[in-house]
């Protein structure tokens, strides 16, 4: 059974639960991060130089990196069913799952901690405002995609979707006003269709 190091209410950590519930994948999960600590245990390093979560291993395989894990979870124990077959469908969802860390996380991070992780009474309002803008703008990419396709990776569910999905769930969670981007809104409700969705994101945002 996979062993996996995170805490529940981490958006890395919940993208391999969704992932794992996805594929039929048992694991044993251990509450690591934040408020449970272990993050800098030099047993934990050894694993995860990054002291960071998730970790996960597999057997005597250890591998850290929340969509890395994915790909290998689904090359793994999914025959790659998570994934487009042609090269094409392949490297289109693996877009979205690089956009996400490299664009999109840059935009919304600040915004969460400048709403849900900051008490009302310190709220910025210029801050939160800023952070409002660039998210909506890099949401704005993912509604112009959603146009043209069911998911982020085509027309059938994919890894593509996973990363987004998690955000998703925390924008729609957010107390701000959000423009109406129909495309998202109902993606994010096929979303919440699904039970390991269900199960693993749609937990309160903290």
């Amino acid at each position: 059974m996979i062993k996996i190091w995170g805490r529940t209410d981490s958006s890395n950590v919940q993208k391999v639960l969704w992932c794992c519930a996805e594929l039929g994948v048992p694991f044993e999960r251990l509450d690591w991060g934040g408020k449970f600590g272990g993050n800098k245990d030099p047993e934990y390093t050894a694993m995860n130089p990054n002291g960071l979560v998730p970790t996960i291993k597999d057997g005597d395989f250890v591998l850290w990196e929340s969509n890395s894990i994915m790909r290998y979870l689904n090359a793994k124990y999914g025959n790659g069913r998570l994934l487009p077959a042609a090269p094409e469908g392949m490297a289109n969802a693996n877009r979205w799952m690089d956009w996400q860390l490299s664009v999109f996380n840059g935009t919304i991070v600040p915004l969460f901690f400048a709403t849900i992780r900051t008490a009302p009474e310190k709220r910025d309002p210029q801050v939160i405002q800023a952070a409002l803008e660039k998210t909506v703008y890099a949401w704005q990419t993912v509604e112009n995609q959603l146009a043209k396709n069911k998911f982020l990776g085509g027309e059938e569910f994919s890894l593509g979707d996973i990363p987004l999905g998690v955000w998703a769930h925390r924008w729609f969670s957010f107390p701000i006003e959000r423009p109406k981007q129909p495309n998202i809104e109902r993606w994010y409700d096929s979303l919440k269709q699904r039970k390991p969705y269900q199960t693993h994101i749609m937990i309160p945002v903290t």
